[in-house]
């Protein structure tokens, strides 16, 4: 990519795309094109028609999503398979009637059958049922890879889609009613933390900055106390304690969402569509795994951050409450082989990220 093309992030305040804007910039290139939503609805083909007919960019990063953990996927299917596949929809298909040079799509490793073989290898794609909680989101990305796919081999497109691993970092969605585990988990415990040694100030301060179901720092330390406990930071004397959905025993891997950047940056520099298969005969599994190869129960990373946050209470776990996968682990032999390796580990980035939320 020259440093002056036009190149188009859809999603760019996400947690990827914010990543991917912030890696594109310190590399010097100097044209990008962002839209928020109210600006651009990607579920809307005129508006994104016309976006492609007025910008031309020539290269385009599919990072926007509608995205959530168990409880969104599970509650909202119908919007989480629509919305996805509206997006994926027309701004592949803008970016090949308008000749886009080049186009990444970035997807979920929730794509992977339920009961996957682990390490997931890019070739267990479609090969048994899906994970009942998050199975529209899954279907919607498994059709933007096999959108990609098809546009290559019947137009000559040049899409390259890459499923990345449980990603965290600046910009997470701390948001309980909605987050992922790792961010949920250092909110909470961060809150359990200040509810344990009395620091009210740190509450309030958390609270009007992200309230929980409209509770915010200003409001009575009773209903503070109620909407804690509802999301599992309970006191019972001096004693505090956080629950964790699950058992704990499930194994995630997790990466640090500006290495995803720059493995996405370094693939539109130096990879193309054609490098992503060596078969010639049925072309299909052209996605690429990101992630780090290694993976933690959900117990240890609870009790990392717990290290890390100096938090002395207790930990709950709920096993009425769904595990999800027991592992997902991605092998990213291809990733490896096509000449990139992640760089911050998870300790590193479990520290980074509890002092940008301290922060932010």
């Amino acid at each position: 990519m020259e440093k002056d093309a036009k190149i188009y992030i859809a999603g760019h305040r996400g947690l990827v795309g914010s990543a991917i804007v912030k890696n594109l910039s310190q590399r010097g290139y100097s044209n990008l094109v962002t839209r928020t939503h109210s600006e651009l609805d990607l579920t809307n083909t005129a508006s994104v028609a016309g976006f492609f007919q007025t910008e031309k960019p020539q290269y385009v990063i599919l990072a926007a999503a509608k995205v959530g953990g168990i409880v969104a996927n599970n509650t909202y299917r119908a919007d989480f398979i629509y919305e996805n596949l509206m997006i994926q929809n027309n701004v592949i298909h803008q970016s090949y009637v308008h000749g886009v040079n080049k186009l990444l799509f970035l997807g979920s490793t929730c794509i992977y059958p339920k009961n996957c073989p682990q390490p997931m290898k890019e070739d267990y794609l479609l090969t048994d049922t899906l994970e009942y909680t998050n199975e529209p989101y899954a279907i919607a990305k498994i059709a933007g890879i096999k959108m990609c796919e098809s546009y290559n081999l019947q137009y000559g497109t040049n899409f390259i889609s890459v499923m990345p691993t449980n990603l965290y970092g600046p910009n997470d969605n701390f948001d309980l009613e909605k987050s992922h585990v790792l961010p949920a988990l250092i909110r909470k415990v961060h809150l359990g933390k200040a509810l344990e040694t009395d620091n009210w100030e740190q509450i309030t301060n958390d609270l009007n900055r992200l309230p929980i179901e409209g509770i915010s720092g200003n409001a009575d330390k009773k209903d503070i106390l109620s909407i804690l406990e509802k999301y599992g930071i309970l006191k019972v004397g001096n004693k505090v304690s956080v629950e964790i959905w699950g058992s704990g025993k499930p194994m995630r891997e997790f990466l640090w969402s500006e290495d995803m950047a720059d493995a996405c940056v370094f693939l539109m520099e130096n990879r193309n569509f054609k490098d992503t298969f060596s078969s010639e005969k049925e072309i299909r599994n052209t996605h690429i795994n990101i992630g780090t190869g290694s993976d933690i129960s959900i117990a240890d990373l609870a009790g990392l951050i717990k290290d890390k946050i100096g938090f002395t209470g207790d930990f709950k776990f709920n096993t009425d409450k769904p595990d999800g996968t027991m592992k997902k682990l991605t092998d990213v032999s291809k990733l490896n082989n096509l000449g990139w390796k992640h760089n911050i580990d998870l300790e590193l980035g479990v520290q980074k990220l509890i002092g940008w939320y301290k922060e932010f």
